[in-house]
Formats: C-alpha cells, sequence, structure tokens
C-alpha cells in the first residue's frame, strides 16, 4: 500500500551495511532511480539485487520479478488486510509462471511505530497471514529507526538467492516492492 514505508526501506538500505547506525534523515529517493541496485556476495558468489518499488499498477504489472516481498504498516489494520486481498492476488495475477508464483516474502514496516492499540497488528498476526497466503519468508523491521533492517535484508537476500540457477536469475526481473 502506499505510505506503508516502502521507500524508507530502500533509502535505509541505501546507505549501506551500516544503515541502522546512520543519523539524521534518510536520502529521498526517486521513481527514475530504479531499480534500485544492490550488489552484494554471499556462498562465495556475486549477487546483484534490483529493487523496484512500487504500488502503482501501471508500473508493476510491466516486471517480471524472481521474488516479490509484500509490505504492509504494522500500525494500520487496513494495511494488513490488502496484503492477501489485493496484492497477494495481483501477484499470481501478474508473475505467475509456468504455474508458479515467484517466492514470496512478507514484510511488516513501521515496528517502531507500533503501540497497544485497536488497529496495531501483532507479529503473531502477520506471520499467521503470511502462513496462509504460503509465503516463504515473514519478518518484521523499521527503517525509521534501523532496527532489525540487516536481518530482513539478510533474509531477502538468503531467499531471493534460492531462486537463482548456474546462469543467474530465473527471469531478468529483480525484486519488487509492493
Amino acid at each position: 500500500d502506499p505510505g506503508c514505508g516502502k521507500s524508507t526501506l530502500l533509502s535505509r538500505l541505501s546507505q549501506g551495511q551500516h544503515a541502522p547506525k546512520v543519523s539524521g534523515p534518510l536520502p529521498t529517493l526517486h521513481d527514475l532511480d530504479q531499480p534500485f541496485i544492490f550488489d552484494i556476495s554471499m556462498y562465495n558468489r556475486p549477487y546483484r539485487f534490483e529493487f523496484y518499488d512500487t504500488a502503482c499498477p501501471e508500473n508493476y504489472t510491466l516486471l517480471r520479478p524472481d521474488f516479490v516481498i509484500l509490505c504492509f504498516d504494522v500500525t494500520d489494520r487496513r494495511s494488513l488486510t490488502n496484503v492477501p486481498q489485493v496484492w497477494r492476488k495481483e501477484v499470481t495475477r501478474h508473475y505467475r509462471r509456468d504455474g508458479e508464483d515467484p517466492p514470496l516474502m512478507m514484510l511488516g514496516l513501521k515496528r517502531d511505530a507500533r503501540v497497544e492499540d485497536e488497529g496495531v497488528v501483532y507479529p503473531q498476526e502477520g506471520y499467521r497471514i503470511a502462513q496462509e497466503m504460503r509465503c516463504d519468508r515473514y519478518a518484521e523491521c523499521s527503517a525509521a529507526t534501523g532496527e532489525l533492517v540487516s536481518e530482513v535484508f539478510e533474509d531477502i537476500a538468503r531467499t531471493a538467492a534460492k531462486t537463482t540457477t548456474d546462469a543467474g536469475g530465473l527471469a531478468q526481473g529483480g525484486c519488487v516492492l509492493m
């Protein structure tokens, strides 16, 4: 959903491995800068991750990702509801290849803003929805504070790396944040 924290997460990731320790305002990322590229080494191999930040059908329907991250705002129950009711269906509709959806990760954002409230989403609720949708991973982090961002990126990298072959990615696509 728009405003759930995807751009802030990518901005935090763009700061590199010391992102959680960076203080002050995060840089503003622009749509024209996409894809946001991260080159890393893992399992003694180089990997290039291309992230696309989109909630707009005009943009995401043109992509062919190898891995999809379904993001939601943990402070907004409507945002969680939209993951299975809107975004999961969009993944199947637009990205299914050979009868299979790409690997999925469900990611709760704005963890730092979670306070006991009627509309807040607790980790076990998000995890349950992720299991019902048969997601490969579930995680939460706070891009604003950097809390668990490194761990989430590691989860993303490990899961996405499993989608590669010796020749590279299963498709020319990268990773989509929805």
